[in-house]
């Protein structure tokens, strides 16, 4: 029988349900057990595609093409395995969902109510992934926090279905917070006794806490927190603050939580967890040989989780080439050609972020324009990649009036234009590109290098598309397409190829990037920020040798 487990949140948001949720099953996946993570939101939208990203933070997309929460981001990350459309499931969907059924006179007349027809279809959705015995473990992250009025019709759907399988067969950790007051020099832990105290009142008692500190947790205090909250002092989990995700795991595996988890729900412990890759991949983390400075040249940088998978897979690949990346948040919209040079002239290398909208897209282009007269590593992703063709069009081919209808619908140099199969939707949410898409490299270009093959698969979220019609004049005068789809003939990556670094892209490679495959393109990028970097201490270093009074007369 699959076994369930459940993570609550208490007292505030954000103390990384997602990262426990991901470092657990990453823990038990490393002990033999087929193991995946899902992620129920109690907001009424249906998924994340109409957030805006200052909402909600990014809206990550699977290879089914289901727009879903960034926590699936980190699963994949940690898993190295894909998600699905049943691995996000929102209200919205839920109440869409028994509402169509209740239309359809599936009830028969029946009241429609909270208990039990939402907990019951709830409760259906939370053992989908249980079924046809595909999965050892299915864990559950429960979104909110514990008594929002939205969260509780998801704690009782877990108090029934804990009911209904038994104590063995689901297990519920709550993560809270333990606040350390700097006045007093205290660490508190009445926060955490009200929000189980709250969990309780729902029916539900949580059988494993684990608390996040700034400070760690002394025996006396674990036994104080075990003896009010109703738990073993084992089940009591010291989470401190780490200096990485990726350290967490290991934070887990020291305070035994994967151990405990197997214990209550009776399963064998297997095989002790190697994470001899994981470690190696921190070890070049935490001690890197060199730094480089990437500019994210974006319109929603104020919010970290808004490029949450690029910034992730900047990580992923600095670790790879035993480099730090240090990322310089540049808002587009306050970019201009005036001061481009005085903002990015100290970059090594520059990645212009996807988005919606014209907030900002001037300066996304100016930023494109700088990088590629002056040779700085460039990356394009969606957006980027349709800004660059736009850049490429005004200031190469002197297509002064060049845009995407998105922005201005009535140019007449539509570069970038309207996909022909999305001019007679109307519907926003789920109607984009979505979803994994092949695509075909040229053998001899950049892209293919760094992929070590010319078939590739990569996610889509889109509408809009390179204008075939131009195709013709981009390749004679230098921005090639390197990747088209094989189906539609549609462009997918366009390259420079005489310049060091000139990849953009309309997919996201982003959302492929996990730490034990950090994704290719993103390692040649850094490398080549690398690579730049070092050219540029050399030109300095020249400089620096070179009598100053040459300087001013030559």
């Amino acid at each position: 029988m699959t076994k369930y487990i459940f993570v609550t949140g208490g007292v505030t948001s954000s103390l990384g349900k997602g990262i426990i949720a991901a470092s657990l099953a990453k823990l038990l996946q490393a002990r033999g057990f087929r193991t995946t993570i899902q992620k129920f939101d109690p907001y009424i939208n249906v998924d994340p595609g109409t957030l805006n990203p200052y909402e909600h933070g990014e809206c990550y997309v699977t290879e089914d093409g289901a727009e879903t929460d960034l926590d699936l981001g980190h699963y994949e990350r940690f898993l190295n395995t894909h998600t699905s459309q049943a691995n996000n499931v929102t209200t919205g969907r839920i109440y869409q969902y028994v509402i169509n059924k209740e239309r359809e006179g599936a009830f028969l007349g029946k009241t429609v109510q909270v208990i039990p027809h939402i907990t019951d279809e709830i409760k259906r959705r939370i053992t989908l992934l249980g079924q046809n015995n595909q999965f050892d473990i299915v864990i559950t992250e429960l979104g909110g926090t514990v008594g929002d009025i939205e969260s509780l019709p998801y704690i009782e759907a877990v108090r029934q279905l804990k009911w209904e399988k038994g104590d063995e067969n689901c297990i519920v950790i709550h993560l809270t917070l333990i606040p350390y007051l700097s006045a007093a020099k205290e660490l508190k832990t009445k926060p955490t006794q009200h929000s189980v105290k709250m969990m309780s009142e729902n029916g539900l008692n949580p059988d494993i806490l684990v608390c996040r500190t700034e400070k760690p947790l002394y025996n006396d205090l674990k036994r104080k927190i075990a003896l009010f909250c109703n738990v073993t002092q084992d089940a009591v989990i010291e989470a401190m603050d780490a200096d990485t995700i990726y350290s967490v795991p290991i934070e887990m595996m020291r305070e035994k939580l994967d151990e405990i988890c197997l214990k209550k729900l009776g399963l064998k412990m297997g095989t002790e967890p190697e994470l001899n890759k994981w470690k190696e991949f921190l070890n070049k983390l935490h001690y890197p040989k060199s730094k480089v400075t990437v500019g994210l040249i974006g319109k929603y940088v104020e919010l970290q989780d808004a490029y949450k998978s690029i910034l992730e897979a900047l990580i992923h690949a600095g670790a790879v080439n035993e480099c730090k990346v240090e990322v310089k948040n540049i808002h587009s919209e306050y970019l201009t050609s005036e001061n481009a040079r005085e903002i990015m002239e100290h970059l090594d290398a520059v990645l212009v972020a996807p988005g919606f909208g014209s907030r900002g897209i001037e300066g996304k282009i100016d930023a494109i324009r700088y990088a590629r007269e002056n040779n700085v590593p460039f990356f394009g992703i969606c957006l980027g990649m349709q800004m660059a063709c736009v850049e490429f069009a005004r200031n190469v081919l002197d297509m002064k009036h060049a845009h995407s209808i998105e922005m201005n619908p009535s140019t007449e140099e539509a570069v970038i234009a309207l996909m022909e199969d999305q001019k007679d939707i109307a519907a926003m949410g789920g109607t984009m590109r979505l979803g994994a898409f092949d695509c075909v490299l040229e053998s001899d270009s950049k892209v293919a290098a760094l992929y070590h093959t010319t078939q590739i698969s990569e996610r889509h979220r889109h509408r809009y598309e390179f204008n075939n019609e131009y195709l013709p004049l981009f390749e004679k005068n230098g921005m090639e397409p390197v990747g088209k789809n094989p189906k539609t003939g549609l462009v997918e990556v366009m390259e420079i190829k005489n310049h060091p670094f000139y990849i953009a892209v309309q997919f996201h490679p982003e959302y492929k990037s996990t730490v034990e495959n950090p994704h290719p393109l993103f390692v040649g990028f850094i490398k080549a920020a690398k690579e730049n970097a070092v050219h540029k201490l050399s030109v300095s270093q020249q400089k620096e040798s070179i009598p100053t009074t040459y300087l001013e007369n030559n």
